[in-house]
């Protein structure tokens, strides 16, 4: 999921730094940088590496001059901030963005925009107008899985929702769908919720800390 966004991302940018949006030999020239928030579990390992394997093939084929990746540590919006602020400074052409907030790095976002960046955002995405967003459907994916479950326990069940990263914009809308799920099957009850980072270590250990407090699952 993460690895088809990042290539279409990595794609909307090479097309998008160029003024006529198709000429190769314009791209030739320019860099990319990719601002990620969390490099944490095994998802974003693999579009760290998917970055890695595309962006070195279209350096090797002339498709752009550079393409550097930079991780913040867990998470942090505000160090994210800082960090774009950085990218813009170093002269990059185009920054690609995993937010750690919709709404937090906005500013940030703005200003780089307004030096003449273009700035993709994808996945963890942000809400200012002059980035571009590469998504998916997230609610659905939330909702879908209440409708498995309702399928599954047709006289209901407690459910525990286990949550990715606090505060990303996939989570939200995951979380989201799971809350009209939960309206629209009334006999599945989510009587606990907790952050797992989309890491199977937290979130086994999330779920181990509140299990002894909840009504069977």
């Amino acid at each position: 999921m993460e690895r088809h966004t990042l290539r279409c991302a990595l794609l909307s940018t090479a097309l998008l730094i160029t003024p006529f949006m198709h000429a190769q030999a314009d791209t030739a020239d320019k860099t990319i940088a990719l601002s990620n928030n969390y490099a944490g579990n095994s998802w974003r390992q693999s579009m760290l590496n998917s970055w890695q394997q595309t962006t070195e093939q279209a350096v090797k084929d002339g498709v752009i001059a550079g393409a550097d990746s930079f991780t913040t540590a867990e998470n942090q919006a505000t160090e994210q901030a800082a960090q774009i602020q950085n990218l813009i400074l170093q002269g990059y052409n185009a920054i690609v963005i995993n937010a750690a907030s919709p709404t937090a790095l906005n500013g940030a976002v703005k200003q780089a925009c307004d030096a003449g960046i273009v700035v993709v955002s994808f996945d963890g995405i942000v809400t200012e107008p002059c980035a571009y967003r590469i998504s998916m459907d997230f609610k659905q994916s939330g909702l879908d899985g209440m409708d498995y479950l309702a399928k599954r326990f047709p006289d209901g069940a407690n459910v525990l929702e286990v949550r990715g990263l606090a505060g990303v914009s996939v989570d939200g809308m995951i979380h989201s769908g799971v809350v009209t799920g939960a309206s629209k099957h009334p006999q599945l009850k989510v009587v606990g919720s907790v952050n797992g980072n989309w890491s199977q270590t937290a979130a086994q250990k999330a779920v181990a800390g509140i299990l002894p407090s909840l009504p069977k699952i």
